[in-house]
C-alpha cells in the first residue's frame, strides 16, 4: 500500500437493494457482498407454499437447499465491486420473473449437484456479454479443477476482456465429498474452518425509531497489525478470483473491493421497521438469515425461537475463502433432526455434517407494532447476547 492508496479511500453512502416477500420489504447491501443472494432466494421461495411444507420437513429442507444453490450460483458468477466495471446485472438478478424461471429448474426428486448460474440479462432487457463464459461454466460441471490461484491458459486476468470467444479452462470446483458417501461422515476440518470464517454482528434500535444492522468483519485468521497503529489488516483479498472464467465481476484489480460475505439485514412492513437481523459465519450467513426470516414470517416463531431454531447449511456453493472449494450435496444438519427425515434426504442424494447447534450466532430485533414494543433475540450458537435499557 502507498499513501496515495489511503488518500483515495472514501466512505460511500449507498442505497440498499431490496425485494418484497409476503408484503415485507427486505433490504440488503448490493453486490460487493453476498446479501442479494438472500433476496434472490426469497424471490424463488415466493413461488412455493413454504408453510405447507412444514418446518424442517424433508421437502422443506430440499426446497431451501435447492433455492440456495440457485441463488449462490448466481452470486459466484455475477457478484463483484459495483463501483468497478463491468456493471453487475442487479435488476435482472432481483427480477421476480427471473426468480420464476429459476424456480422452474428445481428438481424435486433429488439434489442437483450441477446447478449453475442463470442468465438474468434478458430480464433487464439486455444480452449477456459473458454468455461464452456462462455456457462454459455450465458445461464443465463439478469436475472442473481450476482454483482461485490458477488462471486459465490464454485468458486475461481482467474482467474487461472476458466476453465472447475468451479462452477458458474448467472453473467449477471439484466435489471433494460426494453425495454418495455415507451420511454422518465429517467434512474435512480445513474446509469447514474456511467456510465458517469469522465476523461479528450488531443490531440496535431506540425509541426514536432509529434502527441499525451492522456486520463488521476483516476476514478469518488473526489480522496483522500495521506497526503501532492498532489497525488490523484484512485477509479479504482471498475472495477475489484471478480468472474471469470463474467470475468476470470479481477479478482482482487495483483499487477494487473483493466480493465479501458480510451481510446485515433490515426489513420493513407497511413502511415501518419489522426486523433487524444479522449473523456471522462466512458463507453460511445468508443461509442462516434466510431460515431465521422464514421461521418468523412463515412458521410464526417469536424472535428468540427463530434465532435458536435448528437450521441447515449447504456446502454446495463455492467457498469465498481459501481455495474456493465446494461440497455438492453436503448438508449441515442438527443432531435432533429425526431419522426418517435424514433417510428421505439421503434418498435425495444428500450427505451430512451433524452438529448439536446449527442456528448460527444470529442477533435480531423484532418490532411488535400491535403492542408498541420491540424484542431482541440472540441464538445459543456463540457468545451473542442482548441488552435493553
Amino acid at each position: 500500500f502507498t499513501m496515495d492508496d489511503l488518500a483515495r479511500w472514501q466512505v460511500r453512502i449507498e442505497e440498499p437493494v431490496s425485494t418484497t416477500y409476503r408484503g415485507i420489504t427486505v433490504y440488503k447491501l448490493t453486490t460487493w457482498v453476498q446479501g442479494p443472494a438472500m433476496l434472490q432466494a426469497l424471490n424463488i421461495l415466493e413461488n412455493m407454499d413454504v408453510k405447507a411444507m412444514g418446518y424442517n420437513s424433508a421437502r422443506y429442507l430440499h426446497a431451501i437447499y435447492q433455492t440456495m444453490s440457485l441463488a449462490f450460483a448466481d452470486r459466484d458468477f455475477y457478484y463483484g465491486d459495483p463501483y468497478v466495471p463491468p456493471a453487475e446485472p442487479v435488476k435482472g438478478l432481483l427480477s421476480k420473473a427471473y426468480a420464476k424461471e429459476r424456480f422452474k429448474q428445481i428438481n424435486w426428486a433429488k439434489n442437483d449437484p450441477e446447478i449453475g448460474p442463470g442468465d438474468p440479462y434478458p430480464f433487464q432487457g439486455e444480452k449477456n456479454p459473458f454468455r461464452t463464459l456462462l455456457e462454459h461454466w455450465r458445461a464443465t460441471g463439478t469436475a472442473g479443477t481450476a482454483t482461485a490461484g490458477a488462471p486459465a491458459a490464454g485468458s486475461s486476468t481482467t474482467g474487461a476482456s472476458a466476453g465472447a470467444g475468451a479462452s477458458v479452462a474448467p472453473v467449477r470446483p471439484a466435489a471433494a465429498i460426494s453425495a454418495a458417501e455415507p451420511t454422518g461422515q465429517p467434512a474435512d476440518d480445513e474446509f469447514l474452518r474456511q467456510f465458517y470464517a469469522g465476523t461479528t454482528s450488531i443490531e440496535a434500535a431506540d425509541d426514536k425509531g432509529w434502527v441499525v444492522s451492522i456486520t463488521p468483519s476483516g476476514g478469518w485468521v488473526p489480522a496483522v497489525i500495521a506497526g503501532k497503529t492498532g489497525v488490523g489488516l484484512s485477509q479479504r483479498m482471498q475472495s477475489f478470483v484471478l480468472d474471469p472464467a470463474e467470475n468476470p465481476f470479481n477479478v482482482v484489480e487495483p483499487g477494487k473491493h473483493p466480493r465479501a460475505t458480510l451481510t446485515p439485514t433490515l426489513a420493513t412492513k407497511d413502511g415501518k421497521p419489522y426486523l433487524a437481523f444479522a449473523v456471522q459465519g462466512g458463507d453460511s450467513q445468508d443461509q442462516n438469515l434466510l431460515q431465521f426470516f422464514l421461521n418468523v414470517v412463515e412458521f410464526g416463531m417469536n424472535v428468540q425461537e427463530a434465532c435458536e431454531a435448528p437450521n441447515i447449511n449447504s456446502y454446495q456453493m463455492r467457498s469465498s475463502f481459501g481455495s474456493h472449494d465446494a461440497r455438492p450435496g453436503r448438508m449441515l444438519i442438527n443432531q435432533q433432526l429425526p431419522g426418517y427425515v435424514r433417510n428421505e434426504l439421503t434418498r435425495m442424494g444428500y450427505s451430512f455434517e451433524i452438529r448439536d447447534r446449527t442456528s448460527g450466532p444470529i442477533n435480531a430485533i423484532y418490532f411488535d407494532r400491535e403492542h408498541n414494543t420491540f424484542w431482541g433475540g440472540s441464538s445459543d450458537d456463540g457468545d451473542d447476547y442482548g441488552i435493553a435499557w
